[in-house]
């Protein structure tokens, strides 16, 4: 795994964003890396602290040279008939892409991620707005209506034959959802970015060491708050189920570099792992020795790539080529040795993948005598 990191992408560290009054156009802020984040965990609402608040789901965030869960919460909205589209991760070709989440009067696209209470996939079936109020759809938000008047119960019909968890859009087991023109549109449309609140709350999530994938494997501890950056109120609900994540081991070539790989050699040691985290013997056993197989490949597979590309250079320097000739080969180079690492990176997924305990079947009800 290797990321990289832009100047704008470094000082805005995904959704910690400077605050405009108002943008156009989908904030993306890329990160060069190709291990997915993990499944959505599963949570309870928190009860909802009063008129005017919209939900905004929890979401996987990068920093700090791993994921963190940014848990659920009710925010303000910052203008009245404005609406909350959700932030998603999204596979760029090379690498995964964090598009930021954004309040306009549309819903737009947000990666057909089935992120609950509302948000199905494509639009919000969590409320409404009538006459500068928002009611709130009770099938799907925790409102109490001895405070709460303004509400309704509709039934949210999921056109989607199956449900998922999974967090992000395209790539290896990614959603395979695209933006209809209006989502397309409102992405271009005057909206606002996060409001001070929302970052403050990512800021929060993101110095909180347990909220990272390493330590919970995908089962947070705070999933849910009541308000933006209360992760310690009384009111904030845990993670009832989640993946079993295990990300790849740190090291310090997992560390923010200026530029793209464009040799092999560029790239980072592969990772050995330390466990299967199967907890069983003999199966861990099985794990590793598949995983030093595969390393084992890989490396390979590298080194011999990067032989044929010096090969190359060496070809070209005999030939005293110019300038416009090298940094052709040079782009190929680089669009070859970024094919690789995408190839090992999935080869790496469907490994661990493997070694996921199956999920049991519910029990099947026993059938009534006549």
């Amino acid at each position: 795994m290797r990321i990289f990191f832009s100047i704008r992408s470094l000082l805005m560290t995904l959704v910690m964003l400077t605050v405009s009054a108002a943008s156009f156009a989908q904030t993306s802020v890329a990160v060069s890396i190709t291990i997915g984040p993990p499944e959505l965990p599963v949570y309870e609402q928190p009860l909802c602290p009063g008129e005017g608040y919209i939900w905004t789901p929890g979401y996987w965030a990068w920093g700090d040279d791993d994921y963190f869960w940014v848990p659920g919460t009710w925010v303000l909205v910052p203008e009245p008939g404005f609406f909350w589209t959700p932030g998603y991760w999204g596979w760029g070709g090379s690498s995964f892409i964090f598009y930021e989440g954004y309040w306009g009067p549309v819903v737009g696209f947000y990666g057909g991620i089935h992120y609950g209470y509302g948000y199905v996939g494509h639009g919000y079936e969590g409320g409404r707005w009538d006459n500068g109020r928002f009611y709130y759809n009770r099938s799907v938000n925790n409102v109490n209506i001895t405070e709460i008047h303004n509400v309704y119960n509709t039934t949210v019909i999921n056109n989607n034959t199956t449900v998922t968890r999974v967090s992000y859009n395209g790539g290896n087991g990614g959603i395979n959802e695209r933006p209809t023109p209006q989502e397309e549109a409102a992405a271009h449309e005057k909206h606002i970015s996060p409001v001070p609140a929302q970052i403050q709350h990512a800021q929060a999530a993101r110095a909180t060491p347990a909220l990272r994938a390493s330590a919970n494997h995908g089962k947070p501890p705070v999933a849910a708050t009541p308000r933006p950056g209360t992760l310690n109120d009384r009111g904030v609900v845990t993670a009832k189920e989640g993946e079993r994540y295990n990300p790849p081991a740190r090291s310090e070539n997992n560390a923010a570099r200026p530029s793209t790989a464009v040799h092999p050699k560029d790239l980072p040691v592969i990772t050995r792992p330390t466990t299967g985290g199967a907890g069983n013997p003999k199966v861990d056993k099985k794990y590793q020795q598949d995983q030093e197989k595969l390393i084992a490949k890989q490396e390979q597979e590298r080194q011999k790539l990067q032989q044929k590309q010096e090969q190359e250079h060496q070809r070209l320097a005999q030939q005293k080529a110019d300038e416009a000739r090298k940094r052709q080969l040079e782009q190929q180079h680089q669009q070859q040795t970024q094919q690789l690492a995408q190839k090992h990176a999935q080869q790496q997924q469907k490994l661990q993948e493997r070694q996921q305990p199956p999920r049991e079947n519910p029990p099947k009800p026993p059938k009534e005598k006549p």
